[in-house]
């Protein structure tokens, strides 16, 4: 078990990526806080799913770009779990609109949602990670901000500030043995997709990615778990500052 002992935090993990997550890390031996806003009973079948297979987990209801909220998540699970070394900063909003009709509260809430929960979940994890000596922060980015993407200004713009945030925080923290690193997924297929867009669309979208990436089929959330195990892992130690992207090769840099 490659995260015996850990204790990770996981924000908006009640479904999609971040469940996967969740599940994953306990798999790997760690202690998993399963963070949610709005949807308690799939929180719960996280959970559940976890110590069924014999791992430890909670689900804490927060809104991660409330610094309040935040505060009490972080207070909680280290209440329950004594410490936290582990935070991925996964929770975020993607929704789609031309850009002249975003306004001024949509634009500052998906910065709130995508880019201050990051800073705010960072900073309140922070003094439990130094006084250990040892942290992991995971910033979740996306494949956009390498494509850029129509009808996705706000969300693009916040992708590409958690790049900028993934390095500068690296800066910041590296003396207390703190790593800071970001992954970007590609065009993963979730069951939220499914709830957004037409089966239409999402089969003209897997046509289009099967010629653009390297891998000639839709990337689905486990395709990330490796990933986050590793940035989470001893195996990483000596990485910080670094975006990972893991696209089945639509995007190379």
């Amino acid at each position: 078990m490659r995260l015996k002992d850990r204790v990770a935090l996981v924000t908006g993990s009640s479904r999609s990526i971040g469940a996967a997550v969740a599940k994953r890390y306990a798999q790997e031996g760690a202690k998993v806080i399963v963070n949610y806003r709005s949807h308690p009973e799939l929180a719960e079948q996280v959970v559940e799913e976890i110590r069924t297979q014999g791992g430890e987990a909670i689900a804490i209801q927060a809104d991660v770009s409330r610094e309040e909220d935040v505060a009490r998540l972080v207070d909680e699970g280290i209440r329950q779990f004594g410490y936290i070394d582990i935070l991925v900063n996964n929770a975020a909003m993607d929704p789609r609109r031309k850009w002249t009709e975003i306004t001024v509260e949509e634009w500052d809430h998906i910065m709130g949602t995508n880019v201050r929960s990051q800073f705010l979940c960072a900073k309140a994890v922070f003094p439990s990670m130094a006084a250990r000596g040892y942290g992991k922060i995971i910033n979740v980015s996306s494949v956009t901000y390498f494509t850029g993407q129509k009808e996705f200004l706000h969300y693009v713009t916040s992708k590409g500030a958690i790049v900028g945030f993934t390095r500068a925080l690296a800066r910041e923290v590296g003396e207390h043995n703190i790593t800071v690193n970001c992954i970007t997924p590609g065009a993963v297929l979730t069951e939220t997709e499914y709830e957004k867009v037409s089966m239409e669309t999402i089969r003209e979208s897997g046509e289009y990615l099967a010629k653009a990436q390297c891998f000639s089929r839709r990337e689905v959330a486990s395709d990330l778990e490796g990933a986050f195990v590793f940035l989470a892992s001893g195996d990483s130690d000596f990485i910080t500052g670094q975006l990972l992207n893991v696209d089945g090769g639509w995007m190379m840099h």
